[in-house]
């Protein structure tokens, strides 16, 4: 699209504009008493196939509806409410804004409460990125918190409330953009302590130093830079092919089951762990071979 001349003659660049859907959440980030307007966007783009209920007699949409457990008759989503049982058979009717109004501020904000080294947070408790854009007149605030950030090299711990429920999340720097990630609080995950698993230095182990010597070996020789391009859902490339491959066949209404030929069992066999680690660092430096020799020529 070609830029436009404004009246005083300069041209005027195309608006930018926002590729991704429309913001699911509109409304600040809270940084102290300094107030930035933010929209909301997911961060994510599912790769899914999805997949409808069949009836396998007749190839029929089998559908699910929405029906009163008294009367049986099918309830239009217009007349659908949220309800809370205080008692059995009794509920407490509840609306959007009843939802909005039992923290107004809680569910128009995003509060920093700490700032942490990002480090400090296990991988465990990721759930879900969100992109952050500022809106309004909340540019130039919006750059001063990621620029702070980025010179402490601190993440923030915040509450934000998204679509009635509270949740515990981490603001992060990502070039320039603010990302919020949806964190697990620690009451949602479940305690490990009773799984069997050997301990960090613990004889029970039966590490040898020389198997550690060997692994780390072939550690080395997997190194590489993070590249998330380089990986791709092979899952869902294989069964999109197979989906495929039946349509192509005219096989679209086969439901035999295929035989699936069955995993070898390895439970109970005695594990030569130093043979496969040697095998294992030769096929890894087979692989480096070819981008040793590129980066010597």
């Amino acid at each position: 699209m070609a830029a436009r001349k404004s009246k005083t003659g300069k041209k005027k660049q195309p608006r930018k504009t926002n590729s991704l859907s429309r913001p699911i959440w509109k409304g600040s980030i809270d940084f102290g008493l300094v107030n930035i307007p933010v929209s909301l966007y997911s961060a994510e783009t599912p790769s899914r196939l999805d997949f409808d209920m069949l009836d396998k007699r007749d190839f029929s949409r089998v559908r699910y509806h929405r029906v009163n457990e008294r009367t049986g008759k099918e309830v239009p989503w217009d007349q659908v409410i949220k309800g809370y049982q205080y008692e059995k058979g009794e509920y407490v009717a509840l609306t959007d804004e009843d939802f909005r109004r039992a923290n107004v501020e809680s569910t128009q904000s995003i509060t920093i409460t700490d700032f942490v080294d990002l480090s400090e947070i296990s991988p465990i408790y990721y759930d879900k990125p969100y992109y952050l854009e500022p809106v309004k007149n909340g540019r130039r605030a919006y750059a001063l918190l990621r620029e702070v950030m980025k010179k402490t090299g601190k993440a923030g711990i915040a509450r934000v409330v998204i679509r009635t429920r509270q949740h515990l999340a981490v603001l992060l720097v990502q070039g320039s953009l603010l990302i919020l990630n949806l964190l697990r609080f620690a009451h949602e995950l479940r305690d490990a302590s009773a799984l069997d698993v050997p301990e960090t230095g613990s004889k029970r182990a039966g590490v040898s130093d020389r198997e550690i010597k060997m692994a780390e070996q072939l550690l080395e020789n997997m190194i590489g830079e993070w590249n998330p391009q380089k990986y791709r859902d092979d899952y869902y490339d294989d069964l999109k092919n197979l989906i495929d491959k039946k349509i192509r066949s005219g096989q679209t209404k086969a439901v035999e089951a295929a035989e699936t030929p069955p995993r070898p069992k390895r439970e109970g066999k005695v594990i030569d762990i130093m043979h496969l680690l040697q095998q294992s660092v030769k096929q890894a430096r087979r692989k480096e071979e070819p981008a040793r020799r590129r980066k010597a020529s």
